[in-house]
């Protein structure tokens, strides 16, 4: 029964991994696999097991209580991202993030790209690494006419983007849900992080502003816009303040991250509401709302909610806590460390897998494979391979994935340009890294 499970799951997980491919969304794949495991486990009795995290062992547990448990947590993590994303679409609804245009007033091509670099490094850690690709992109398509150099500056921000999601335990899905999971805490993420971080967008930005690609001056530059909505700042710095204020109230409250979010987002639809003018209940469901509802932020925002994504997270989060129940990684983990005594090189091989498949459902494996405490300095690792690693191809990572449909960028073209820069980040990240946990930290 072990090798059918194992095979449904490698081939959900192969048809996630052919997404392009195949020309099916990847959401159906994994919420098929989710099913079927646990289907599986339900109608052939197998026992599942409750991992002990203090000693190391597996706890015989109740299938009915374990699903459960498996979707709180998993419940957790969606929420906290509809939150997060519902308020990144409200600053949107009032073109908030054209503020930023206001900041590019330079034709250097090498002052742009340190331009871009930083942006996207710091606003990814607020964001998240695909929001602040899009926005980045969005703006990079209206001050740059050429498209080959316009692509050069897209892949560093791929790279820097991801490298900016690392440190930030919302930067990225895979830091939120290591966070999430208690198995790292925002300020110690962040002490440990944010140097490798830094040197992962440092070096290929270095490395990059001597290429020819970044010589000389923008010829011909688009025209700047500024916001169209007079609240336009406002609902940006006030959205990206909510965000931020997420982890200090989960360090004063000790409450679930998500409750923080609803807060934040609470606020932030309430000065929507008000400078829409749009007097009304979200929650009415009338026919007399309805029509006012197509005037509010709120709702505006939310039916532009990317729900294939949360579903996907539904279906692959809940597929790797069925491999969990049932003891698997446990017992895999336990093998890997026979194997590889070294973690440091499994993380980096789990950083470098990344980049091929996604990095969601390996973290999501990792966290049931690892049973070290709470801010142990192999979480923290896991969260910078996997948030940095996925640069090295441009289907690695969400950021990648999105930047390759605006912008048409060929597969093999980053693979040839930019893959070099992402590794040279990585592994510069990943050096610092081991040298300030062994004598630094």
């Amino acid at each position: 029964m072990e090798t059918i499970i194992i095979i449904v799951f490698l081939v959900g997980y192969l048809a996630i991994t052919l997404e392009h491919n195949l020309k099916i969304d990847k959401l159906i794949p994994a919420l098929a696999m989710m099913a079927i495991l646990w289907a599986i486990i339900a109608l052939t009795h197998l026992p599942v097991f409750e991992v002990n995290a203090e000693l190391k062992e597996l706890e015989p547990s109740h299938l009915d209580e374990m699903l459960l448990h498996h979707l709180g947590k998993t419940a957790e993590i969606l929420v906290f991202l509809l939150g997060a994303m519902t308020i990144v679409e409200i600053i949107d609804y009032f073109d908030g993030f054209a503020t930023i245009k206001g900041y590019i007033k330079t034709r250097s091509k090498k002052k742009l790209l340190w331009l871009f670099s930083i942006l996207a490094f710091v606003l990814s850690a607020i964001i998240d690494n695909l929001t602040a690709t899009i926005v980045l992109v969005t703006i990079l398509q209206k001050v740059i006419q050429d498209r080959e150099t316009r692509l050069w500056f897209a892949g560093l921000i791929i790279i820097n983007a991801n490298a900016g999601g690392a440190w930030s335990p919302i930067g990225d899905v895979t830091t939120t849900m290591l966070w999430i999971a208690d198995k790292v805490s925002a300020s110690q993420l962040v002490i440990t992080v944010l140097v490798p971080s830094i040197m992962c967008m440092v070096v290929p930005t270095l490395i990059a502003q001597n290429f020819k690609a970044f010589k000389g001056n923008i010829e011909s530059m688009g025209e700047i816009e500024t916001s169209k909505s007079p609240y336009g700042p406002i609902m940006l710095y006030l959205g990206l303040g909510a965000i931020v204020f997420v982890p200090f109230f989960k360090t004063i409250t000790h409450l679930p991250p998500y409750v923080g979010m609803m807060l934040s987002l609470a606020l932030v639809a309430t000065f929507a509401e008000i400078y829409s003018n749009a007097k009304i209940s979200i929650t009415t469901v009338d026919g007399e709302s309805d029509a006012a509802s197509h005037h509010s932020p709120v709702h505006k925002s939310l039916s532009k909610i990317e729900l294939p994504s949360i579903l996907f997270f539904l279906g692959i989060l809940l597929a790797v806590a069925a491999l969990e129940s049932l003891g698997y990684l446990f017992h895999y983990a336990e093998s890997l460390n026979q194997a590889i005594p070294n973690t440091d090189i499994v993380v980096m091989l789990l950083g470098i897998g990344s980049a091929v498949i996604d990095n969601v459902p390996l973290v999501a494996a990792s966290m049931g494979m690892f049973s070290q405490p709470m801010d142990s300095p192999l979480w923290h690792f896991i969260a910078y391979s996997a948030g940095t690693g996925g640069s090295m191809l441009i289907i690695g990572s969400a950021a990648g994935v999105v930047a390759m449909g605006m912008e048409k960028i060929d597969f093999f073209w980053y693979l040839r340009k930019i893959s070099v820069l992402a590794l040279a980040g990585f592994l510069a990240g990943a050096v610092v890294f081991i040298l300030m946990r062994d004598f630094v930290l």
